[in-house]
């Protein structure tokens, strides 16, 4: 049997506890919130102040992908304001620390897992965290010594709900996704720029509690480019986001209870714009994305 047959065959075993879309919770929102610029692009109302602009976000999405944690480790107190910005059912995806997924210390990772344990836990007390996103770069090949890290660093986050997004494309590989699925860890699905080495589109669920997929924008130019102002200024059409909320959102909510759809490219406010198109689109097939209320 080929890898693609097996992993077929492991994927029809998952418990099949939601057949129909209304089982499925979606959270949908973009990878971080406290952009100046969104204030002129019409987002965020003007004078909008940098601590009001999560209770105004959190009026028009459901959930939030918190990115700064990538830079900097979380601090419990952080989290804790957060949490009283916004309304009772709002759920928050975490970005791991750098220090985990890019720039690892052999001897120091460990504490600093941790660390990030620590700091997100008023999250896990308070029920509101949606996923620990662990995005790896790309040259973080599928190397034996990098699987082994990848299966120990997943060891060292347990009871937290995971999801993992490979950038190289040696990731994409039907062994990778039954590993994640033993071990109930979503994969993230990309949308981003068909280039040679980079991960490809894969809507596929390792996680019968959860799918998890990121728009990046297919701006192919910028993401060749260390520039964040050029890889991420893309805006999505209508029609290229019809395949998603047409067919993969529909196929994927089939298969798991909650689904986090993320999108990052925030450059001039695009990803607002988007989130709130893709939500017009799934309500058009008949999906209901909750939101909430203070």
């Amino acid at each position: 049997m080929h890898n693609k047959e097996i992993f077929r065959s492991a994927r029809h075993m998952l418990p099949d506890s939601n057949t129909s879309d209304p089982a499925c919770r979606l959270f949908i929102g973009t990878s971080g919130y406290s952009y100046p610029e969104w204030t002129a692009y019409g987002f965020y109302p003007p004078g909008t102040a940098g601590k009001d602009m999560l209770a105004h976000y959190s009026r028009r999405f459901n959930a939030i992908e918190i990115n700064y944690t990538w830079y900097q480790m979380p601090k419990a107190f952080s989290m804790e304001r957060m949490l009283a910005r916004v309304p009772q059912g709002f759920a928050f995806s975490v970005k791991l620390t750098r220090t985990m997924t890019h720039a690892v210390d052999p001897k120091n990772w460990r504490q600093e897992a941790e660390k990030f344990r620590q700091g997100i836990a008023p999250l896990v007390q308070g029920r509101t965290l949606l996923a620990v996103l662990i995005q790896f770069g790309p040259s973080f090949e599928r190397t034996r010594e990098n699987r082994l890290y990848l299966a120990h660093l997943i060891d060292e986050l347990p009871g937290l709900p995971l999801a993992v997004e490979f950038r190289h494309r040696s990731w994409n590989d039907d062994r990778v996704f039954i590993g994640l699925q033993k071990r109930k860890v979503a994969l993230v699905a990309l949308d981003a720029p068909d280039l040679p080495l980079l991960f490809p589109t894969q809507a596929i669920v390792t996680n019968p509690d959860l799918f998890y997929v990121r728009f990046h924008g297919r701006n192919a130019k910028g993401w060749r480019t260390t520039n964040m102002q050029h890889k991420f200024d893309y805006g999505y059409s209508h029609e290229e986001l019809q395949p998603w909320s047409a067919q993969r959102i529909p196929e994927m909510a089939e298969q798991a209870k909650s689904g986090a759809i993320f999108f990052n490219n925030h450059v001039r406010g695009q990803a607002p714009q988007n989130a709130a198109m893709l939500m017009e689109q799934l309500a058009g097939q008949g999906f209901s994305i909750k939101l909430f209320h203070k």
